[in-house]
């Protein structure tokens, strides 16, 4: 059974996990943070190709995507997500499903935000390990730090028997408290100290996480999370345009036309250029 979170093994050469000058470290939501989109609908596709999901189950999940891009994630929808992609994975092997992961990248790599990839290698240069903190699958969370060159992973985790996936959950869902949870389990194993940490996330649902730390960034938050960012003065980041623009009847084409799979075309507006200062200082 996989056990989370993972620390990823130093790069070549060496070196601490972080400086001891430098207690904090820097903790990425996925969807709607580093990447446009959900990495659950580019997984899915990824596993439609393989004749692991069905086309009705694509479009179901495309769908979603739209959805999410246009609103964020809600409980109602992070728990249907999980239950299907628990159904899906039943009785499937681990390696058929490793081996999806050029497919996934394919899909995912070109949806990252570069100016959030930035600020991460910035948190590096300045001593603070990066970790990918996500309720999307441990594989998913580990595949990304990996190729990009993150320190770890948090991710959910799902039962492995005899190389093959029950459907179960092998762990807790690192979702709103759960994701929490698992990154106090981290920063107490690493010595990281949170309150000199900063948390990025889109969501209302990572208010947990973000509280947790002494610098939360919202990421193109949602309704919620943006009244409560304002009102407690913390740092607001926008890349997401697809909501000001993407009307009811175009999402519904776009989902209808699953069959040619095109990528959402969106706006990307970066940061001003002392953001990367102020992360070097660690303001």
């Amino acid at each position: 059974m996989t056990e989370r979170p993972h620390i990823l093994p130093p790069p070549p050469g060496g070196g601490a996990l972080r400086r001891p000058d430098e207690p904090g470290a820097a903790f990425f939501d996925l969807d709607r943070t580093l990447i446009a989109g959900s990495s659950a609908f580019q997984f899915g596709r990824a596993a439609y190709r393989a004749g692991i999901v069905t086309r009705r189950q694509l479009a179901t999940d495309a769908w979603e995507n739209v959805l999410f891009r246009l609103r964020g994630s809600t409980d109602a929808s992070t728990d249907a997500v999980r239950d299907r992609v628990a159904r899906m994975l039943e009785g499937v092997r681990v390696r058929d499903l490793q081996r999806l992961s050029p497919d996934v990248l394919a899909g995912v790599l070109p949806r990252l935000y570069p100016r959030m990839l930035e600020i991460a290698y910035a948190h590096q240069d300045a001593g603070r390990p990066v970790f990918i903190c996500t309720a999307a699958a441990q594989e998913m969370a580990e595949l990304m730090a990996i190729v990009l060159t993150f320190d770890g992973a948090v991710g959910s985790v799902s039962e492995v028997v005899d190389g093959h996936y029950t459907g179960r959950a092998g762990g807790p869902f690192t979702y709103r408290e759960g994701k929490a949870e698992a990154i106090r389990e981290l920063a107490d194993r690493e010595g990281i100290d949170l309150a000199a940490s900063w948390a990025y996330s889109d969501s209302e649902s990572d208010l947990p996480m973000l509280r947790l730390v002494g610098h939360p960034v919202a990421v193109n938050p949602d309704k919620e999370l943006a009244r409560i960012a304002r009102g407690e003065g913390w740092e607001i980041m926008r890349f997401e345009r697809l909501g000001r623009r993407l009307r009811v009847a175009g999402a519904a084409t776009l989902a209808a036309g699953i069959g040619g799979l095109g990528s959402i075309v969106i706006r990307r507006r970066s940061a001003p250029p002392r953001r990367l200062e102020a992360v070097r200082r660690g303001r």
